[in-house]
């Protein structure tokens, strides 16, 4: 271990007790990232030229904000535990032992999105195109979250910029927490910000989103400690990393048909044909 290198201390995970009730710093991010995502939500509708209302958008969010939830936990328990889970199956209920999958959510969300298009006859790919801009910020704060939490670190690394965690043993280790807080939360919010400032064909920012995250996340696990119940998988991928390819196939193939065909933007409201 360098000198240098920065040795992160126990952070309690309870950042804060309210007589019984004790708030986590991950359920404190997850608040972090809905929040931003309301008054992101609020400012688009107030730019789409009545396409989006404000109650609109609040019944979009809370059935995104359930399929996160749902699809997160499902997906863990599937993915990452499903031995567990066929010797008990209530541990797919246990929330408070901790357990979020990214892609579980994603595929909750796509089901909140297809319900809530369907319910309100919007176009999926519309509404697809209107939530994915609010999600980077909630994923950069969730990455903070595993940080804090001293969990998901990377691998061991004589880098100058690896931290001993405290449970991760002795040696330094990649914070990939930190690299993913860079790349999918900040980096992404910044790509889809400027790529919808102009009318895009509906399905093109849900594709971008697709294939950005999808090789962000695939490039950061080449530096995250793989799951230690999994470890490395086909061609020595992650499970992370088999998990994310076909985000970046169907994003790219979602951005291929968008611009194939001219859709319609409905992103800020806008509905001309994009030549």
């Amino acid at each position: 271990m360098s000198a240098t290198n920065f040795v992160l201390p126990y952070i309690d995970p309870i950042a804060i007790h309210l007589g019984p009730l004790d708030i986590r710093w991950y359920g404190l991010m997850y608040l972090v990232g809905f929040i931003f995502a309301f008054w992101m939500a609020n400012r688009q509708c107030d730019r789409s030229n009545g396409v989006w209302t404000r109650e609109q958008a609040s019944d979009l969010l809370f059935y995104g904000f359930m399929g996160v939830i749902l699809g997160g936990r499902t997906g863990y328990v599937l993915f990452y535990q499903f031995p567990h889970f066929l010797e008990n199956p209530l541990y797919l209920f246990r929330i408070w032992e901790g357990g979020m999958s990214f892609h579980g959510g994603v595929l909750g969300v796509l089901i909140a999105i297809i319900f809530y298009a369907k319910k309100n006859q919007r176009s999926i790919l519309a509404v697809g195109d209107f939530i994915v801009p609010l999600l980077p910020v909630g994923l950069g704060a969730g990455r903070i979250g595993n940080f804090i939490n001293s969990e998901l670190w990377g691998r061991v690394t004589d880098s100058p910029f690896g931290i001993v965690f405290h449970n991760g043993g002795p040696l330094p280790r990649h914070p990939s927490q930190l690299y993913e807080f860079a790349l999918e939360g900040v980096l992404l919010f910044i790509i889809l910000v400027l790529f919808i400032r102009k009318s895009r064909p509906s399905g093109s920012v849900s594709g971008l989103f697709l294939l950005c995250y999808g090789l962000f996340r695939i490039i950061v696990e080449f530096a995250r400690q793989p799951d230690a119940q999994l470890g490395l998988l086909t061609f020595g991928l992650s499970m992370g990393q088999l998990l994310s390819l076909p985000m970046v196939i169907a994003g790219g193939a979602l951005i291929a048909f968008a611009y194939r065909y001219n859709t319609q933007s409905l992103v800020q409201g806008k509905t001309k044909k994009i030549k």
